[in-house]
């Protein structure tokens, strides 16, 4: 099989293209594979990182204020599928797959002029632009959300199959994996927190509070938290300042390498609201307060977590409520870890397992396959 896929920006576009490009090869370890991204995008690092050739198409993001940089962006929105129907004449694709941000525009329209079946991903509740504007062209729009049906208007195309995933988070029970961390059995909960692999700055501000205010007062909590790449040394210094590093039940981190793992073992895990962070959650089935990310497009990470909320499978907070006091997350947390918190942990959990599809890279496949198939 040849294939192109493309979406980037974001690692919430990215990933779940390579996890696609993961389970064509396992299927069918000769495909050709190749990525279509900008030059500016994390594409960048994590594309050649697992292998895989990146060609870009060059095309930026139209600015909602008046700018001189949208003369730009509109003169390549206007060329730049030209110019990937000269990559796509080159490459000679069985199926071209779209994951979001605007570099997939270009390619997929182009795909789509030339007759070459195109299918789209979409992780987040709300249908991005890219997606939006390529409904009508594609053959098919894998969602990961049920509501984001709502959406998009071309009904007919739509297939949920959740968000493919590379790592097995449902493979583990809570106590094989404290079992495989070693974790001592005097930690009767654990909190995992993290604010993505860069870090997020509000996000360790809350979470370094409820250390102090909550998690060194409960010597039977272990509480370990990534603070991000990015964060690492501002965050360390907080926890020193604030007295944390005497206490044995609290974990500074830069950043969780087997996280399939810990989330396994944890019982509460405070995020933010990536879609792909929610696909997590929900095959692990585990108990989510989320802090979304206000500095994304369309504010999609609340709606991811609004959605999830209105369910009752999770807590949400935003930045703007913990800026003045951490107390509603302080009291979140508690009440959950109470004795009597059990059970609404047990039923949340229930609740986001609902939102996992089981199978989702095998699904894409299956269905990628029957797409090219029918075109032959």
């Amino acid at each position: 099989m040849r294939v192109i896929l493309t979406g980037g920006g974001t690692g919430g576009h990215v990933n779940p293209a390579l996890s696609i490009a993961e389970t064509i090869r396992k299927y069918e370890p000769d495909s050709e594979i190749i990525f279509v991204g900008t030059s500016r995008g994390i594409e960048n690092k994590l594309v050649p990182a697992k292998g895989y050739e990146l060609r870009h198409v060059d095309i930026r993001g139209i600015r909602r204020s008046l700018s001189p940089a949208n003369i730009r962006a509109f003169w390549l929105a206007a060329t730049s599928p030209y110019k990937a129907k000269k990559l796509i004449r080159e490459f000679k694709p069985d199926i071209v797959i779209g994951t979001g941000g605007y570099v997939c525009w270009p390619v997929v329209k182009a795909a789509s002029m030339m007759g070459v079946p195109c299918v789209l991903h979409e992780s987040n509740a709300i249908a991005g632009v890219a997606v939006k504007m390529l409904q009508d062209k594609v053959d098919r729009i894998y969602l990961n959300f049920e509501a984001t049906g709502k959406t998009l208007k071309c009904r007919d195309k739509l297939l949920r199959v959740g968000n493919p995933l590379s790592g097995d988070f449902a493979r583990l029970t809570r106590e094989e994996a404290r079992e495989k961390l070693k974790i001592d059995p005097k930690y009767q909960k654990i909190i995992l927190s993290y604010g993505g692999s860069l870090g997020a700055e509000k996000v360790n501000e809350a979470v370094l509070k409820l250390m102090k205010s909550y998690s060194s007062k409960h010597p039977e909590v272990l509480h370990i938290h990534a603070t991000g790449t990015i964060e690492r040394d501002i965050a360390k210094a907080e926890f020193k300042k604030l007295g944390l590093t005497k206490y044995e039940n609290l974990q500074l981190v830069e950043y969780i390498y087997d996280m399939p793992v810990k989330m396994a073992a944890a019982d509460i895990i405070i995020c933010r609201a990536g879609a792909l962070t929610i696909s997590e959650l929900a095959s692990a089935g585990k108990c989510p307060i989320f802090i979304p990310s206000p500095n994304v497009t369309e504010n999609h990470q609340y709606k991811n977590a609004k959605v999830l909320a209105d369910a009752g499978a999770a807590f949400v907070f935003e930045e703007s409520e913990l800026a003045n006091s951490t107390g509603v997350l302080i009291d979140a947390v508690a009440g959950l870890l109470s004795d009597e918190g059990e059970n609404e942990r047990r039923i949340m959990s229930e609740r986001i397992r609902e939102f996992a599809v089981e199978g989702s890279n095998d699904l894409i496949y299956k269905d990628i396959k029957k797409l090219i198939e029918e075109k032959k």
